[in-house]
């Protein structure tokens, strides 16, 4: 109010007063109007001398004003007057620090509001991902822990889902009972070896000098390795004059009965004229009788004298054996007498196909093992964990590693008999009709009037074979076998493979452009092949 009455001086007290002070009104009137520019600029001047002046706004900065009219939209904010009432002096409120955060946390310039709010701090997202990471490691470090030293299951050993039992590692837990996995080798393979070794015998086949032919065939690099022989060339008894025995070979065999009943492979003692027999705790080889052989089942039996009993090795039951099971080679590979590898069975019934000089063998129901099996070991035990022979060890691939076939016992057990007593053991029945077949070309299809080259054309019929009896003819093309379609020559032969001996084939040809259906009554190719030879 001093200012107010240094520049009005002091209020109305009469008309003459009141005539004056609506002057004075209108007076701040024009001036707040801007009319008096000058007044306006005294005014200023005389303010800026008594009290600095305070501004704000709410709103952004407003950019491009000059600052005489910023001045004046301040004054003009600053008072306000109410007609009829005395001016009064407005005071300006304190300035009031700005809040404004840019997204990356730094102070937005000008002071200015963000109308959105403050943003949030990127450590506080950067300390709670930290945690997160803690809190991980501490629970990983706990459950490790806890597995270790196994916390919440005991002393319990960890089981498999359907694991077969062992007697050795049966643990149970309340009223069920849990198996244990057996991750080691069995601990009784020296037991095993032990007891089947001296009934183990070394084989070697001498062959006189002028049989040139037979110690060629076993001394073939292919041969030996595939049957596990191994060929010498130095001389047995005898000089080196013809008629001097020579070693064609070695491989395994095992005594079955203690008389001295011996049984290994055929091709182990194949074309022969000596067989020396080594076992062990005797000095001397033992020479040995050739009993009864096969070469279709690729089985021997001999025997050999003694002044006492031999020892023997029991025979098991291939059939209870499991893919997986634990089992034992015993042999004398490269001459290495009673040499062990251990291995598994890895497969049954296994079929391969050999050729040599005097045919082809045509092995079924093999046993494959990855224990491992070597030129020498033909003829030996194949054990089971009892020390029972389940299988006669072989043939090995000569492509591969760990692939080893043995002759199941199911095989020899059935025929041990009739090895030992010599008598011919039947050959299993081969199902035939007797035809020769080729696969039909293209210039064939046009002059047997054919519709595509699909079946077999008969190009030659047996005499008084099946075939022959029913009517099959040369040129006849057959197209389908009991109602089903064939495309060559091989699908033929293995759907009449297929059926047994003595069934009734509904054979399907082309003839002359027109389809014939023959009826033919399967018949056996080893009992046509001994009748033949008679």
């Amino acid at each position: 109010m001093d200012d107010y009455k240094k520049e009005f001086g002091p209020g109305p007290s009469n008309d003459s007063d009141l005539n004056r002070d609506r002057d004075r009104e209108r007076e701040l009137e024009r001036r707040e109007a801007g009319h008096e520019a000058g007044y306006d600029s005294g005014r200023e001047e005389a303010t800026a001398q008594e009290k600095p002046s305070y501004y704000y706004s709410y709103g952004p900065h407003k950019t491009g004003m000059s600052e005489e009219t910023q001045r004046t939209e301040s004054d003009t904010t600053a008072y306000s007057n109410r007609e009829g009432s005395e001016p009064v002096e407005v005071t300006p409120p304190k300035p009031v620090r700005s809040f404004s955060f840019s997204r990356d946390g730094a102070s937005a310039p000008n002071g200015g509001w963000n109308g959105s709010g403050p943003a949030k701090k990127r450590s506080s997202l950067r300390s709670g991902f930290a945690a997160f990471l803690a809190g991980a490691v501490v629970v990983s470090t706990l459950m490790f822990a806890a597995d270790k030293t196994n916390l919440f299951t005991g002393k319990q050993p960890m089981t498999l889902p359907g694991a077969q039992p062992n007697s050795s590692q049966t643990v149970a837990a309340g009223s069920a009972s849990k198996v244990s996995l057996d991750s080691a080798r069995p601990d009784n393979i020296a037991q095993i070896f032990a007891q089947a070794s001296p009934a183990t015998v070394k084989i070697e086949s001498y062959v006189k000098s002028k049989s040139s032919s037979q110690r060629n065939q076993m001394n073939d690099p292919f041969y030996r390795f595939f049957f596990g022989d191994q060929g010498d060339s130095k001389q047995g008894s005898g000089s080196g004059s013809e008629g001097a025995l020579q070693l064609a070979g070695s491989g395994t065999g095992f005594i079955f009965e203690k008389s001295g009943y011996i049984l290994t492979n055929e091709h182990v003692i194949d074309g022969a004229d000596e067989i020396r027999v080594t076992v062990q705790g005797y000095d001397k080889p033992f020479v040995a009788k050739l009993l009864g052989n096969s070469y279709d089942l690729d089985l021997a039996a001999m025997k050999i004298e003694g002044d006492k009993d031999f020892p023997i090795l029991p025979i098991g039951k291939a059939d209870s054996l499991n893919v997986g099971d634990w089992v034992v080679a015993i042999g004398n590979p490269y001459g290495f007498d009673h040499t062990v590898t251990v291995g598994v069975l890895s497969a049954k019934e296994r079929p391969i196909t050999i050729q040599d000089e005097q045919g082809t063998r045509n092995y079924k129901h093999l046993l494959q093992t990855d224990a491992s099996i070597n030129p020498g070991n033909s003829g030996g035990p194949l054990l089971n964990m009892n020390g029972e022979v389940i299988g006669i060890n072989t043939a090995v691939s000569s492509q591969a590693q760990g692939i080893g076939f043995a002759i199941s016992e199911s095989t020899f057990s059935t025929v041990l008999d009739n090895l030992k007593n010599n008598v011919t053991i039947p050959k299993e029945k081969a199902p035939y009709i007797g035809v020769s077949l080729q696969n039909v070309d293209k210039e064939w299809v046009s002059e047997l009037k054919l519709q595509n080259t699909e079946g077999a054309i008969v190009a030659e019929v047996t005499r008084k074979s099946p075939a022959f009896q029913a009517g099959m003819r040369p040129y006849d093309v057959i197209v389908d076998v009991n109602d089903q379609k064939v495309t060559n020559s091989q699908d033929v032969t293995t759907k009449i493979q297929a059926l047994k001996v003595g069934d009734k084939a509904k054979i399907g040809v082309m003839r002359d452009g027109k389809r014939v259906e023959i009826s033919v009554t399967v018949g056996d190719k080893n009992a046509a092949d001994t009748t033949e030879k008679k």
